[in-house]
């Protein structure tokens, strides 16, 4: 009898230990990240994921209507990216989206001409100037309009109102319209600069519009106009023309032969904060920047393409 219960309580430690043996063969396997690390490494790169993704604040973007389609665009990739980041982007000119920022309206002030050009010296000196794109300017026409090629000098005439009817430049008896821009405008600051070589007046009868978008409209539909957008508004709806016989092509512009065009600038008051800095670090990034990014497919110019640069008073040296 003894030597029975003996061998019960044998059998029962010994199944006993081997569980034991088990439970602890299994541990590891049960702590182990997904990398094949421990539990603490695996909650330690968790924490590493949230944490990027907790990235969390709303941006409002206002300016330039030239950089406004790659801005609006980007963001929204941006933010299908970070669920927690709300980004606003409004048109309004380089002069309002500089105003703005330096006032602290705003938190980015897209701009197509340096904060120089439109800011007293001390509220420039403010601002931090990201580059992320360059943006080429051309004249376009009504597509009935047979002049495909003017000089400056004939640009001049055009928008000074020495000239008002297409035959005097080889076209058809159409009185030309003009369709401008407000004086607020980079756009219309960077054509004046760099395709008129001087500033105009806003003459009686030329049409004025904030928005690029709607300067393609009307030039498209209005018989006799004329005016000027970014390379990224242009399609078949407006005719292009030349300038002095030079195409407004990327490459012209990134070798200096054709020369309106402008930097794209994003300004922050003082260093942005963390939300602010990721979205101007993926403005630049290979995702936007590289051949098949927004930028190219926009119409605009990557800064790192550009075979020459241009100083705030115009001067063009090359890299």
């Amino acid at each position: 009898m003894k030597k029975s219960m003996l061998l019960v309580l044998t059998l029962v430690l010994s199944l006993t230990l081997a569980a034991c043996g088990q439970n602890n063969n299994a541990a590891p396997n049960n702590t182990a990240g997904t990398n094949g690390g421990t539990t603490d490494e695996a909650s330690a790169n968790s924490g590493g994921n949230a944490a990027a993704s907790e990235l969390s604040g709303s941006i409002l973007a206002v300016g330039s209507s030239a950089l406004q389609p790659l801005v609006d665009q980007v963001s929204k990739t941006f933010m299908d990216q970070n669920p927690n980041v709300s980004i606003q982007v409004q048109g309004g000119g380089s002069g309002t989206g500089l105003t703005q920022v330096s006032g602290g309206q705003a938190d980015i002030g897209n701009s197509d001409v340096f904060a120089e050009e439109k800011l007293e010296a001390a509220q420039a000196g403010e601002l931090v100037d990201h580059q992320v794109a360059v943006v080429a300017m051309a004249a376009v026409v009504n597509p009935d309009i047979t002049v495909d090629d003017l000089t400056k000098d004939q640009l001049v005439q055009i928008f000074t109102g020495k000239v008002t009817n297409w035959k005097d430049l080889g076209g058809p008896d159409q009185a030309i319209q003009i369709v401008n821009r407000p004086s607020s405008s980079g756009t219309r600051a960077t054509f004046e600069k760099y395709a008129l070589g001087t500033k105009t007046e806003d003459l009686q009868g030329s049409i004025q519009e904030d928005s690029s978008g709607t300067v393609k409209k009307l030039v498209g539909e209005t018989p006799g106009a004329i005016g000027y957008l970014a390379l990224s508004y242009l399609d078949d709806s407006v005719k292009v023309v030349k300038y002095a016989g030079v195409e407004a092509t990327e490459e012209n512009v990134a070798n200096g032969t054709y020369p309106v065009w402008a930097y794209e600038h994003m300004y922050t008051k003082g260093e942005p904060n963390e939300v602010v800095k990721a979205f101007l670090d993926f403005m630049v990034s290979p995702d936007v920047q590289g051949d098949n990014g927004d930028v190219v497919e926009l119409g605009y110019i990557p800064i790192s393409k550009m075979q020459v640069q241009r100083d705030v008073d115009g001067n063009i040296t090359q890299k």
